[in-house]
């Protein structure tokens, strides 16, 4: 990634891509929006919602980062730190 994203950029992009993954344009997440918080976010669909933001942002998060996130909040810090590498 070349430039370094901003914490506004990465929500703009995980709206859409939520809305993409669960099939709802009125999803908008927020740093506390959690799998609670969205009712088709299983774990499947957990699975599906990584490789979509992965894709988006062209960067692959290791099992460990996966499963620590707990919320869309700290998916962003992770995305705007790994923008700055």
């Amino acid at each position: 990634m070349s430039k370094k994203l901003t914490r506004a950029e990465v929500f703009q992009a995980l709206d859409e891509v939520f809305q993409d993954v669960f099939d709802d344009d009125s999803i908008h997440v927020t740093d506390t929006t959690t799998a609670e918080d969205i009712e088709d976010w299983d774990s499947l669909e957990h699975i599906n919602l990584v490789v979509a933001i992965e894709n988006r942002f062209d960067m692959k998060f290791n099992m460990a980062e996966v499963t620590s996130m707990k919320n869309v909040g700290e998916m962003v810090d992770a995305i705007v730190e790994r923008s700055n590498e």
